[in-house]
């Protein structure tokens, strides 16, 4: 069951992921630099792809009513990357996420989609968003700040168990 909301923004489409798109995830999920960060392994088959979807944001729009989108690029109808937010079971958080690929970094769109994601998190009662990030990403350091994150402290993550993510958070 996908969630029956689309964000937009002036250059992207925020919408909810369908099994159509594995060959977008598996880019996502097989490039060194996007993955670097995450704690994911590279995806070795598109059937990884389907399973991670099926496991997670599809099972998290069931579970939760909300979960990561698919950011589409305006111009060309492209997924670019994701965003949204996922209750982390482990911490018991709500987490804000993105991940593009490369060719898109360094162009505020992270922040672009995050913006709108937290505008729809609010409208779900949520009061707190945090963002899980290795202490080596500076990027998403800053995109964080610029979402109006700060610093909380550190926190321990099953999927970052080789080092200590840092913990941002914020009042929404």
């Amino acid at each position: 069951m996908a969630m029956d909301i689309v964000l937009e923004t002036p250059r992207l489409i925020l919408r909810s992921f369908t099994l159509d798109d594995v060959d977008a995830m598996y880019s996502l999920a097989t490039v060194p630099q996007v993955i670097r960060y995450v704690g994911n392994k590279p995806a070795q088959s598109k059937q990884d792809v389907l399973d991670y979807l099926q496991q997670h944001p599809l099972r998290d729009y069931q579970v939760y009513g909300y979960g990561r989108f698919a950011c589409v690029w305006k111009a060309t109808g492209q997924v670019i990357g994701f965003s949204g937010i996922k209750f982390l079971e482990e911490i018991q958080e709500t987490e804000l996420g993105y991940r593009f690929l490369p060719e898109f970094w360094g162009k505020g769109l992270a922040t672009e989609a995050g913006s709108a994601v937290i505008e729809f998190a609010q409208t779900l009662g949520l009061n707190r968003l945090v963002a899980v990030i290795h202490p080596d990403n500076e990027g998403s350091k800053q995109v964080a700040t610029k979402l109006g994150f700060s610093l909380e402290g550190k926190t321990q993550l099953s999927l970052l168990d080789y080092v200590e993510p840092l913990l941002f958070s914020r009042a929404i």
